[in-house]
């Protein structure tokens, strides 16, 4: 645990304690997990304390349920107080595994209504928690970040409503827009990114993977990814290529323009291993378009990065894609429900991001910089001076 000194010198805001809603039920006992090691290693002194009070337990879960009418109503239940503790509540608005019966009907959880158990469950807690806190990992609405014509703002409009309710602090991972803070500007919002635990996995996959100008490439597979390339290939150390879309503005298919081609521009692929880095795969078109088009330019290996995988058009492409040689690992976070059938495709790499968030939550508890305890540059060096070690030790 990185900077273990900081959290042992600080002194916990409240209690902490946990709600895990449905969607988020195993990630929440895997940061659980990790809290109670943790919080077991610790050093402090006087945990007798008032100010310790239950600082070390063997969960910090609470039992929390959104049961459902006939109708399809619902209501949040907390099954134990929360009165004066540090209240984190998490919530995966892309769980669709979920489902609840509406006059008979059976009907799968939309991200709007695990927006609204959240909701429940902050209305359950009455006013009573000493601190809300909300680690949503995919910001609900986030792609509908900005208006154009008569629009509306969902995610803007979202987060002011959480404010309202009493939320302190929004944690999330890879906005699609993080300037959407904007909308509540005097209020915590934290916005991380994986690229380390990208890194850790895709190193773990590929253990003779060479990490250099002449082996490797990042690549960005439209502008909006942009800075996570810039970020990529700075830290590894590598060059970086971009496409961008051309659209056909003159029509909308399923709520967009659709894309015409894909244009790159960059250096020579040729022969290079490349990794693709995006904050999202959706249906996955245009990111197999992206692969199919380096492989054209006689890429070597191509490695698929994303935060979320929500494979909405199924697996059956990526698939078809590996089998044709196109693309050689996608890796994505345990952020968001992944269907069963993904974990065994030999292709799909996960890279679990518990431990992360552990850290976050152990962080803000103690009312210390987030930056000082998570830092992936650094993390991103040690492991690639381990990995170098463990190449070079292998070569000889």
């Amino acid at each position: 645990m990185p900077n273990l000194e900081l959290l042992e010198q600080a002194l916990p805001v409240a209690p902490l304690k946990i709600a895990a809603l449905e969607s988020c039920r195993e990630m929440g006992q895997k940061v659980n997990d990790y809290i109670v090691q943790f919080r077991r290693e610790t050093l402090k002194e006087d945990l007798n304390s008032p100010l310790f009070s239950n600082y070390q337990t063997d969960n910090y879960l609470i039992e929390c349920h959104c049961p459902r009418f006939g109708s399809g109503e619902a209501k949040g239940l907390l099954k134990e107080s929360v009165r004066g503790k540090d209240l984190f509540i998490m919530v995966d608005v892309c769980n669709y595994s979920l489902t609840y019966s509406v006059n008979g009907h059976l009907n799968h959880m939309s991200p709007d209504d695990h927006y609204q158990d959240l909701k429940r469950i902050i209305s359950a807690a009455n006013g009573k928690a000493h601190r809300i806190n909300v680690m949503m990992p995919f910001l609900y609405e986030s792609r509908q970040h900005k208006r154009t014509k008569r629009e509306s703002l969902d995610c803007a409009l979202a987060l002011e409503e959480l404010v309202d309710m009493g939320v302190s602090n929004i944690l999330t991972f890879d906005a699609h827009d993080p300037r959407v803070q904007n909308a509540i500007p005097l209020l915590g919002f934290d916005n991380f990114n994986p690229p380390y635990q990208f890194m850790k996995a895709l190193l773990r996959a590929e253990p003779d993977l060479q990490v250099d100008k002449e082996h490797l490439m990042i690549v960005s597979p439209d502008e909006g990814a942009m800075h996570r390339a810039v970020y990529f290939s700075n830290v590894l150390g590598v060059d970086m290529g971009m496409f961008y879309k051309r659209r056909d503005y003159s029509t909308i298919v399923n709520g967009k323009n659709p894309i015409v081609a894909h244009e790159f521009l960059g250096s020579d692929v040729k022969g290079k291993n490349l990794i693709i880095v995006d904050d999202m795969i959706s249906s996955g078109e245009s990111m197999l378009d992206v692969a199919k088009q380096l492989k054209d330019r006689g890429a070597g290996r191509v490695f698929v990065c994303t935060t979320f995988g929500l494979f909405t058009n199924g697996l059956s492409a990526f698939d078809e894609y590996y089998e044709k040689g196109y693309i050689d690992r996608v890796i994505t976070t345990n952020l968001t429900y992944l269907p069963p059938a993904a974990l065994d495709k030999p292709y799909f790499v996960t890279a679990d991001m518990s431990k992360f968030i552990a850290l976050i939550i152990e962080s803000l508890n103690h009312d210390i910089s987030i930056g000082s305890v998570l830092d992936p540059t650094q993390k991103i060096h040690v492991l690639l001076e381990k990995h170098r070690a463990a190449l070079a030790a292998g070569i000889k």
